[in-house]
């Protein structure tokens, strides 16, 4: 089965990205893969209790994992799967797309502010032309109707 592989974080246009696989799986008869990253820069200045941040990180990971997936089973019909890895965002994200062939579609937030799309999308562009998949950016400020109407 094919899979939306979306990416999951503490910013506001996750929401968006979340909201617009989920859509596309259920009206594609496709899966959800969510992604989380910890970076390794968490635990840097903190040997000695680098394994207990870790766990709460990944426990905060599944909590909020959590909400998004009761979403899409009760919503949408879709059970999605949590991936958790450790390392540099880009790497990872590339990493999991290469090593699951089910993965379809990549899909990324686009950030709202001044400053640009953010710093994932950023980088996910410049590298969107060697991808073994294509690249979806959803919009952070896009209504809830609208990713319903082009989904």
């Amino acid at each position: 089965m094919r899979k939306f592989l979306v990416v999951l974080d503490d910013s506001r246009e996750c929401l968006n990205a979340m909201r617009y696989a989920a859509l596309r799986a259920a009206n594609t008869g496709a899966g959800v893969q969510i992604l989380s990253i910890i970076s390794p820069e968490e635990f840097q200045h903190w040997i000695g209790i680098a394994d207990l941040m870790r766990a709460e990180a990944r426990e905060r990971i599944e909590a909020h994992f959590e909400v998004f997936a009761k979403w899409m089973r009760d919503k949408q019909g879709i059970n999605p799967e949590l991936i958790i890895r450790e390392g540099d965002a880009v790497t990872e994200i590339l990493a999991q797309v290469n090593d699951d062939p089910s993965v379809g579609v990549l899909v990324l937030g686009a950030g709202t502010d001044k400053s640009g799309p953010g710093p994932l999308v950023t980088q996910m562009t410049r590298s969107s032309g060697n991808l073994p998949v294509p690249l979806t950016i959803v919009p952070g400020d896009m209504s809830k109707e609208r990713l319903e109407a082009i989904t």
